[in-house]
């Protein structure tokens, strides 16, 4: 049973930080995978931020470059998202997600089968 379990969220100011975290149970990260960040504002549609393969590969949307860092520990078996410079528009429940094969678009719902539960964000300006 694999289960993703996510943490680090909360209210900051625009121009703060966030670490948020995946912990990955019933899978271990060093096989084949892909992981991926995805958010989700009131009223919008879910989106996709960031994602990682286990080959190293690592894609970032458009509107995150620059700002989100996505990286692993393998030996925490953990995945993390970096959010630096935040934004009010940042503002959205923040979830991860993963499979256990090689996906084509990190950064697209259709490639994931597991997913967290979210971990909320808000951004004041």
């Amino acid at each position: 049973q694999v289960q993703l379990v996510e943490s680090g969220g909360g209210s900051v100011q625009a121009g703060g930080s966030l670490r948020l975290s995946c912990a990955v149970f019933g899978y271990t990260i060093y096989r084949t995978y892909c992981m991926g960040w995805f958010r989700q504002a009131p009223g919008k549609p879910r989106e996709g931020v960031a994602g990682i393969r286990s080959d190293g590969s690592i894609n970032y949307a458009d509107s995150v470059k620059g700002r989100f860092t996505i990286s692993q520990d393998y030996a925490k078996n953990t995945l993390y998202l970096q959010i630096d410079s935040l934004k009010p528009e940042d503002t959205a429940m923040y979830y991860c997600a993963a499979d256990f094969r090689t996906c084509r678009d990190l950064v697209r719902e259709s490639e994931y089968r597991y997913w967290g539960q979210g971990t909320q964000v808000t951004v004041s300006s």
